[in-house]
């Protein structure tokens, strides 16, 4: 019952989150900085991407996804049909890689260290939604004082 929540948590914000690259009026905008902003929704959106597919793709789904953090806060101008292609290509990896998982997989400890301390996959799979929130609202707010 979690994983069905917890797909229909990633499916419903990636997709906001391809609503909110989509909705830039200006495709440069969303490699732009202002002051007191470090990020642009471009590199937000990578570092979801990379995140996603390390934390579930990689560990449950068995992608052999690689990560490179610093590349995900340094590449620019990548192509807003590019962003969108990796959006949906997140959507089916998660899905697949969550389909794989039953609730007693929940309970037990997630492979990695993530956090300060060792934690259940239950928990990181949460923490992973509220990350993703998280930075959905970053890039919500960046989108809409830029395109004001």
């Amino acid at each position: 019952m979690l994983i069905d929540t917890l797909k229909m948590l990633f499916i419903r914000d990636l997709n906001i989150l391809k609503s909110e690259i989509e909705s830039y009026e200006n495709e440069s905008d969303i490699w732009k900085t202002q002051k007191g902003i470090a990020n642009s929704a471009g590199n937000l959106c990578l570092h979801i991407i990379g995140n996603l597919n390390t934390y579930i793709g990689a560990q449950y789904g068995k992608t052999g996804y690689i990560r490179n953090r610093p590349l995900e806060f340094s590449l620019k101008d990548i192509s807003r049909a590019e962003l969108l292609s990796k959006i949906e290509e997140t959507i089916v990896i998660l899905v697949n890689a969550l389909n794989t998982l039953s609730e007693e997989d929940l309970k037990m400890e997630y492979p990695l260290l993530v956090l300060k301390n060792k934690t259940s996959t239950e928990f990181i799979l949460i923490h992973l939604t509220t990350h993703l929130a998280y930075h959905l609202g970053q890039i919500n707010y960046h989108r809409r004082l830029l395109d004001a």
